[in-house]
């Protein structure tokens, strides 16, 4: 029998809370919000379909707010029937085949004011996450976020938020992307090309209110 395309995360189990250290934001000792690490986990992927010829890494969290009006304001809370849409915090495509895994802080360590670089690198082309619109305006951390930007949710947010690690195998060597390509762009380029899917999920909540993991 032919063993299933899969995603390895070691350092949470699937479905359960991710370590602060793999986050850009954490409650702090006696704030609301203090930076974090922003270290990318460790990704290992094993069984690809045969006929793979490239793999394209996605990490998206469906639970941000669609608005941003009361986000991280104090005396108010973001309602969970608020409608909720997707922040992409990693897009990289164009990983050659031969590539079984990313380690552990080679994609990210450290917050970048500004933003890493997009493009290629050894392990693929990176593409823009959304932090580049949500610093947009900021005079200090405004520019163009490529690589991985862990989770940081509003600390007033009532649910806890779900972050999907995505590994897809696709058929084709290059996706036809370039410039600042967005997450929904790759989603989009490798619609017809996609062989198999393997996900990973975390979860995680800076709020004292949601966090009831």
């Amino acid at each position: 029998m032919e063993q299933q395309f899969a995603i390895h995360i070691d350092s949470w189990a699937n479905g359960m809370n991710i370590p602060a250290k793999f986050a850009f934001g954490q409650p702090g000792s006696d704030t609301l919000f203090a930076l974090s690490d922003n270290i990318n986990p460790g990704i290992r992927w094993s069984h690809a379909p045969k006929e793979t010829k490239s793999f394209a890494i996605i990490c998206h969290d469906p639970d941000a707010p669609s608005s941003r009006e009361n986000v991280n304001q104090e005396g108010k809370m973001i309602s969970d029937d608020l409608s909720r849409v997707n922040f992409f915090h990693w897009v990289l495509v164009n990983i050659p085949v031969g590539v079984s895994a990313i380690i552990e802080g080679t994609a990210s360590s450290g917050i970048t004011p500004r933003g890493k670089p997009i493009g290629q690198t050894p392990l693929g082309m990176t593409g823009i996450n959304d932090y580049t619109n949500w610093f947009n305006g900021d005079s200090d951390m405004e520019g163009i976020y490529g690589g991985y930007d862990g989770p940081c949710p509003p600390w007033n947010d009532s649910i806890v938020h779900h972050y999907h690690f995505q590994i897809f195998a696709l058929d084709i060597k290059t996706l036809n992307l370039q410039n600042e390509f967005t997450g929904k762009d790759a989603l989009q380029a490798m619609k017809e090309h996609i062989l198999g899917v393997a996900s990973h999920v975390g979860t995680y909540s800076m709020s004292p209110i949601s966090y009831k993991l």
